[in-house]
Order: structure tokens, then sequence, then C-alpha cells
């Protein structure tokens, strides 16, 4: 995938209050711990995260999506009439129907003409409406857009927790797949990106690859479906070890294709923005890209894994920081669960 003439015109993102350390999920679990002889410090020592964040109890995902993505709309400095699509693409939703993009496109005051829909994709939600979107600015059929989401960590957390104190058969061995579920905070991003003629900053999207390994679709599965308590909750099922090898050995399949597209070199890479999951997974997905990790923005450590708004959240707390730098060239890693992954390449111009 090749693009000229589109460009990324704003990351924006929106931090919940609430901070909770890995060690007060420790503490509500000390039963199980006891039980299992598990040491304290045990869930930061295996992920690297030592807090993640969530917002009020019952927080609508479309009411947080509403303020990031007319926060990205007003940074751009885009008019709203030019704006013709607006994508919801977290894997947390309002509900099924109608679309959660539909409050979000109310709410910003985007114009009636405009494509409005939500789009799933696991941890890829948001790389994959960037591209949506800049194949139709590079089609022409619009000029502007916006993708976005909000991911609800905080029912998946607790009902984890609760579940894992009120089953008493649990084993050392099982309750090692639970610590991913224990990793997931929550966050919002927005993306806006336009045609170059629109464009204020001159920062291009390039292009990029993807690539599918669907044979792994099991490896990590998640929904209210998952629960066998009878909680409405969402539960998760992962093979954190099974996934995280096979997630980057897709990984270094879709950046060498990437490197292809672009025509780009590993050398040639200023800065990256990895889909941020634990340290085990950033360590030796940089090692198998052979990339250096100072290159990397990472977040994870604070902010949990965020599942589709990771990345984006990254760059935007990297840009807002000064990790990038006037002609720098950007790559975007992006995996997700099924699995899939999106790998794209930036050449950054700062806000003019």
């Amino acid at each position: 995938m090749r693009f000229q003439h589109v460009c990324v015109e704003a990351f924006a993102c929106t931090l919940p209050p609430h901070v909770v350390a890995s060690d007060e999920i420790e503490d509500r679990l000390k039963p199980v711990y006891e039980r299992l002889h598990l040491p304290a410090g045990r869930l930061e020592m295996m992920t690297g995260i030592r807090e993640r964040r969530f917002f009020d109890p019952g927080t609508l995902p479309g009411t947080i999506s509403a303020t990031t993505a007319t926060r990205a709309v007003e940074q751009s400095g885009i008019d709203r009439s030019h704006f013709g699509a607006l994508m919801h693409a977290s894997v947390c939703r309002d509900q099924m129907e109608p679309a959660t993009a539909c409050g979000v496109h109310h709410r910003a005051g985007l114009p009636s003409d405009c494509t409005v829909l939500d789009l799933s994709n696991a941890c890829l939600g948001l790389l994959n409406g960037m591209l949506l979107i800049a194949s139709m600015i590079e089609l022409g059929q619009i000029r502007a857009g916006v993708v976005v989401g909000t991911e609800i960590g905080r029912p998946l957390v607790e009902g984890t927790i609760d579940r894992l104190l009120a089953d008493d058969s649990i084993n050392r061995k099982q309750i090692k797949n639970e610590f991913a579920s224990l990793t997931i905070g929550s966050g919002s991003a927005a993306i806006v990106l336009c045609d170059r003629k629109l464009s204020r900053t001159g920062t291009r999207l390039v292009g990029g690859a993807l690539k599918a390994d669907t044979s792994s679709h099991e490896l990590c599965a998640g929904g209210p479906e998952h629960a066998t308590d009878g909680d409405n909750r969402p539960r998760m099922n992962t093979d954190s070890e099974a996934l995280l090898h096979a997630g980057v050995g897709l990984a270094k399949q879709t950046w060498e294709s990437t490197k292809q597209v672009l025509g780009w070199h590993n050398e040639d890479v200023d800065k990256v923005f990895t889909h941020q999951v634990g340290k085990a997974h950033r360590r030796l997905l940089l090692e198998e890209l052979q990339l250096n990790p100072d290159l990397d923005f990472p977040t994870v450590e604070y902010l949990g894994n965020t599942g589709a708004v990771a990345l984006p959240m990254a760059a935007a707390l990297g840009i807002e920081q000064g990790h990038l730098q006037a002609n720098d060239r950007v790559a975007l890693l992006g995996i997700g669960s099924g699995l899939n992954s999106v790998m794209l390449g930036l050449h950054w111009q700062p806000t003019a």
C-alpha cells in the first residue's frame, strides 16, 4: 500500500483519572496468592506494568470518544465541513446498535454528508480505520476523516478479580493465563487524516503493509460470552506464551513487507510506536525486528494494555513530549489478536 495524497494531521488522547497500581490488584487477590503460595509483586514482574488507569464506573466509550475526537478535530485546524468520515474503532462500544460512532459524530458536530460507522478488529481497530480513511482520501471520495476509540478496562479487570476470588479450583498453572486480563487499562485516542492540500503539517502517510495469520485466532478471545459464572462482565481467555511468539512471528513478516513497500531499511527508521502489551512482548518484538529500543516510546508501564488505543495513545503522548523531530521517518507497528498485523510509515513534520 502506497499513498500519495494523504497526511496525518493530528493525534489526540484522553487519559482516565483513576490510577490503579498492580500492587492494589494483588492486595485484592491476597487470598488467592496465599492459597497458591505466589509472591507479591508477581504481576508487575511478569508484565512490567506497575499501574493502569480507569474511567469512572459506568462510563460509556462513546462519551469519552466524543471528547477525544473533538479535541483531535480542533487540533488539526481543519474546518468541520471538510470531514467526510468518522469511524469508531475500539474493542469497546456503547451497544450493539446503533453504531457508537453515531453518538460521537453528533457530539463532535461533524457534517451530515459523512460516512459514520463502527469498525472492530481487536487491538488493530484504529490502524485499520486509518487505512480505510486514507484510501477514501486517496480515491478522492473525502477530504478529511477521523478515527477514534475508547477502551474501558475496568469491567474486565474487576470481573477477573471477582472470579479468581470465587473459584477455589484455580491452580498456579491456570492463574498464569489470567494475568493478561489483569494488565488491561483504559484510555482513548483519535487520529485525523486529510488530503495533503488541506494539511498544515505536511506529515505524509507514506504507506505500509498488512498480514494475517488466522490459524492463531483462538489464542486470545474475549467478551461477555466467555463468562461462565453468570456475570455479564467481559472475560478474556489468553494463551499468553503462544500469543507472544505467534504475534511476534507475524510482526516480523509484516515488517519485512513494510520495508519493501516503503523502500526503507532498518537504519532509515528514526522512531517507532508499538502496540503496548507488556515488557516481554516489547523486548522480543524489537529484538526480532532488529530495531533499537531507544526508538520506541513505551507507555505500558503506567497505562497498561489499552487495546486498540494503545499505539495511537503512545503516539499522541510521544508527540506531546517531544519524542519526534522534523523529518523523522516513523513506523507504526501494530499487532492484534486474530492474528493480524498492520504496519505504517509516516514522514513526520511538526505542526506549522
